[in-house]
């Protein structure tokens, strides 16, 4: 899995920074008893409820690596669509679609 070109980026300018960030990411994994399958869902979760293509994108990449399906994250996504409605979901899946047809 390739990181996206912003990432790769800020990891040049500010090594010191994403290596903490990084860090902070697998403290807050090992904080409490999800275990890795959960905590990627929660967090695919997450990027959709907020609406964030590169969020979205990035955990379906991750997920797909993984070994989710394709189907279980569209499942993830539709999970948010009686709390944040219709059109978040459908541009959600459509990132995942975008992800899916790129591991393919």
């Amino acid at each position: 899995m390739s990181l996206p070109k912003p990432y790769t980026d800020f990891k040049e300018y500010f090594p010191e920074l994403a290596q903490a960030f990084e860090k902070l990411g697998v403290l807050c994994k090992d904080a409490g008893p999800l275990d890795t399958r959960s905590a990627r869902l929660v967090k695919l979760g997450m990027a959709v409820a907020t609406g964030s293509r590169g969020g979205i994108k990035s955990q379906a990449r991750r997920a797909l690596g993984e070994g989710f399906t394709v189907d279980e994250l569209r499942h993830a996504a539709v999970l948010a669509l009686p709390s944040i409605g219709f059109a978040p979901i459908i541009a959600a899946i459509g990132w995942i679609n975008e992800v899916a047809g790129e591991a393919a």
